[in-house]
């Protein structure tokens, strides 16, 4: 697996992938913030993915166009492709997340799954907030999922 770090407006972000895609993007508050020492620095091996999330903070880029490979169970994969289904500056409520896997019963299980993400932002799970309309728990810190949201013009209670 290669790496790389990112600077970005919501502090250093940690990248990566191998030759499936991307596997990770972490914030660095994250556990594992460390890379393993089987891993090692990427070259040009993630310029793409940079050069979109760069696009991204600076208001050009709505979409990201990169192969992704999370790793994580049928389910897990289930809801983060759903998440990638959220439009740009909007949010859905896990009620709403769980019915639009048809699984309306599964309200808990898809914010465990939600806060498994491991590509986050370009597997938008800070678009997921609480049935009321408030934000609710965020890997990254409520700060950053509110960054997130306000640069992308969702409305907020």
């Amino acid at each position: 697996m290669f790496y790389r770090y990112l600077p970005s407006p919501i502090g250093p972000l940690l990248l990566a992938g191998d030759e499936q895609g991307l596997r990770q993007l972490y914030m660095d508050n994250y556990p594992y913030w460390i890379p393993p020492e089987q891993w090692f620095e990427a070259g040009n091996q993630l310029d793409t993915v940079c050069r979109q999330l760069d696009e991204y903070f600076e208001g050009k880029r709505e979409r990201f166009d990169v192969r992704l490979a999370p790793q994580g169970t049928a389910f897990q994969q289930r809801v983060w492709q759903a998440l990638q289904e959220i439009p740009f500056g909007h949010t859905w409520s896990y009620a709403g997340l769980a019915e639009h896997i048809g699984n309306p019963k599964a309200v808990r299980a898809v914010g465990t799954a939600n806060g498994a993400n491991p590509i986050s932002i370009i597997i938008p799970c800070h678009r997921v907030i609480g049935s009321n309309g408030t934000l609710t728990g965020y890997g990254g810190g409520l700060e950053r999922k509110q960054a997130l949201l306000q640069l992308e013009g969702a409305w907020l209670i």
